[in-house]
């Protein structure tokens, strides 16, 4: 389909916080986003292991976020692969785009016909944006946290990002729905987790996270198992009796 003809629509439209980001140790890539919309992790996060991490968001074209990431792929950095995105975009202006490439090179774009207060901040290794904000103070809350939160991995880190977001205002709207996607060096994300409609969402997905990195065995183990082994594959051998 001709990303092109996504016309700005209401059923469209992502009033959104959200964070892309490279972790420049472990190369891992990923993308965290809270919203006053149902299941916005269906629709912003994008990320490819290795090539890149997108996030789009406000009158949302989802079909940026894989155009971007063919770009990245095939050899443009974060800046190139947004700018070229976006011009075959005619509704451009009513879009945000927040795009990081696995070099650590980051790009956002805010559209000038989003919604107020919006804007966004990048930096090397991320890039933050959101729209139909309460204040400024959301975006810069988030960077803060970004830069100070040391964590023990990306999805982590991020999700303490969304967190700063949300207690510096976040949307105007209110909130429903947030989500995590990190993704390492398979197919198989290292982290996918979504609250698709929650009376607070970004603190359900920090109780979600935690189940899954709690305990001697958690599920983050086996999810890095996957993700970041490329030789990696389910033996039934393996298997307990």
């Amino acid at each position: 389909m001709d990303a092109r003809l996504i016309l700005p629509s209401r059923a469209a439209r992502l009033s959104t916080f959200s964070i892309a980001a490279r972790d420049v140790v472990t190369g891992m890539l990923g993308v965290a986003v809270s919203s006053r919309a149902l299941a916005v992790g269906n629709l912003c996060p994008f990320v490819h292991p290795g090539v890149g991490a997108v996030a789009t968001q406000a009158w949302v074209n989802p079909f940026l976020g894989p155009r971007v990431l063919d770009l990245l792929e095939a050899g443009a950095d974060a800046a190139a692969a947004a700018r070229t995105a976006l011009a075959e975009d005619r509704y451009a202006e009513y879009r945000q785009l927040n795009v990081v490439d696995a070099a650590g090179a980051s790009s956002t774009f805010t559209g000038e016909h989003t919604d107020p207060w919006r804007g966004g901040r990048q930096g090397p290794g991320y890039a933050i944006a959101g729209n139909l904000l309460v204040s400024e103070a959301t975006v810069e809350a988030m960077e803060r946290a970004y830069l100070e939160v040391l964590a023990a991995n990306l999805g982590d880190r991020l999700i303490a990002v969304l967190e700063a977001g949300q207690a510096a205002g976040g949307d105007a709207r209110g909130r429903q729905s947030a989500a995590v996607l990190v993704m390492c060096r398979t197919v198989v994300p290292y982290l996918d987790l979504r609250v698709d409609d929650h009376l607070d969402p970004v603190n359900e997905l920090r109780r979600i996270y935690e189940i899954a990195a709690s305990g001697e065995e958690g599920a983050l183990e086996f999810y890095a198992r996957l993700s970041c082994d490329p030789t990696a594959s389910e033996n039934p051998d393996d298997y307990p009796d």
